[in-house]
């Protein structure tokens, strides 16, 4: 229990920072917004090439615009001395960690919950027309890259090249997870057998459950460097 209200404090205090600063979600949705708007002028109106390639527009948006949070969030934990505090906190370092992914989860699937809807005005897709099963699609790649981003983000700030550094050791890593949930998320948009999708989702719940295990492995060894 205590661990779980380690980590419960943690959250509370990045979401209750957020809320009074509001730095860290609206920059990144205004990024989102921005990409997602920008890429829906390439296409011509009922281009049948359109629906192949939305997928991975939209997660691209979501990708580049969560590594500006994590840059953000990281930078103010550092320079404000809080991470240093919470190191030296009596209480388990893998939950400072997760506290940490799940505050950068949480900003990141607000920003997803207003960049969708306008995504598919945008680009007159519906993602949910077979149900809901694109929201587990969502969350499973969100968490993935929460997961990461978080990691990467801390080994990351304390570099001069901190803004060119994370997307440099994350993106390679994240391929997984991203191409997993682009795939499942494509075969919704395109109208393909729902099922088709459950592989997808099982590769990218695989991924997530090896990357939770590792990154619980070497986290001390990293905020001890």
């Amino acid at each position: 229990m205590k661990y779980l209200g380690s980590i419960s404090a943690i959250v509370s205090k990045d979401v209750l920072h957020e809320l009074k600063s509001r730095e860290i979600v609206v920059s990144m949705l205004l990024f989102s917004v921005l990409t997602v708007v920008v890429f829906s002028f390439i296409f011509e109106p009922g281009s049948q090439f359109k629906n192949e390639v939305v997928g991975g527009i939209l997660w691209m948006s979501f990708v580049f615009a969560g590594i500006l949070g994590l840059n953000k969030s990281m930078m103010s934990e550092v320079t404000g001395g809080n991470f240093s505090a919470l190191l030296l906190a009596p209480v388990d370092r893998s939950a400072i960690f997760f506290g940490k992914a799940i505050s950068n989860f949480i900003f990141i699937a607000m920003v997803e919950i207003f960049t969708i809807p306008l995504f598919m005005v945008l680009y007159n897709v519906n993602i949910f027309a077979y149900g809901a099963m694109p929201v587990v699609i969502f969350l499973l790649g969100t968490y993935g890259f929460a997961i990461l981003g978080t990691l990467f983000s801390i080994i990351s700030v304390n570099t001069r090249t901190r803004e060119v550094m994370l997307p440099l050791l994350l993106l390679p890593i994240i391929v997984p997870v991203i191409l997993s949930s682009v795939q499942a998320l494509n075969i919704y948009i395109l109208g393909h057998d729902p099922a088709d999708a459950v592989k997808w989702m099982q590769l990218l719940a695989g991924f997530d459950a090896i990357f939770t295990v590792v990154v619980f492995a070497v986290f001390d060894f990293i905020v001890e460097d």
